[in-house]
């Protein structure tokens, strides 16, 4: 597993100056393109989405009063509630409208037909199926990555990869992740392969 702390992450400037995004992990590292990448991303101004064609993504309201997704002809939809993801077509053109200011999202993007993914809100332990990859990303609370692993606070969190193949301190196997404070809540992202 693979801790990171979200103000310690390289940030990167958004070109029509809306944003900024601080990318997690790409997978494959150094590839031409990515099959999964989770990034976190603060939205500073109302506009246009890039779009991802062959992308499948899911977004979710880290913090902030929220932020409108809006496509025509596909979908209007307000993110407002901390950790509710939502999941849509890359290839879509989309604009965000931000009711109540500025606010920070995770973002996770999977290549379509290579993998899969799906964001959870658990407040109990997660064990990472075997082969899949991922990520957990602290809310709330305490949490533990494995066992004697990091102790994780608000903000921080893990990755994992479920490449075949991968080595050892990239695997999940050492353990679940395990809430340590009784108000803990974290997103856990489950990126599966498919096929």
């Amino acid at each position: 597993m693979h801790p990171f702390d979200v103000e310690t992450l390289p940030v990167g400037r958004w070109r029509n100056g809306g944003g900024a995004t601080r990318e997690v992990v790409a997978r494959p590292a150094g590839a031409e393109g990515f099959g999964w990448r989770a990034s976190i991303a603060d939205i500073a101004a109302a506009g246009p989405f890039s779009a991802f064609p062959g992308v499948d993504r899911v977004l979710t309201l880290l913090a902030g009063d929220g932020v409108r997704l809006t496509s025509p002809g596909a979908f209007d939809r307000l993110l407002h509630r901390t950790g509710e993801p939502f999941a849509f077509s890359g290839d879509l053109a989309l604009d965000a409208a931000l009711p109540g200011g500025p606010c920070r999202v995770l973002n996770i993007m999977v290549r379509r037909g290579g993998w899969a993914a799906r964001v959870e809100r658990p407040t109990g332990p997660v064990a990472p199926p075997a082969g899949h990859a991922g990520l957990l990303y602290v809310l709330r609370g305490r949490w533990r990555a494995g066992a004697g692993g990091a102790v994780l606070t608000p903000g921080q969190g893990v990755w994992w990869d479920g490449v075949a193949g991968a080595g050892a301190g990239d695997a999940p196997g050492a353990g679940s992740l395990v809430p340590l404070s009784p108000d803990a809540v974290a997103l856990w992202a489950d990126v599966a392969p498919v096929g």
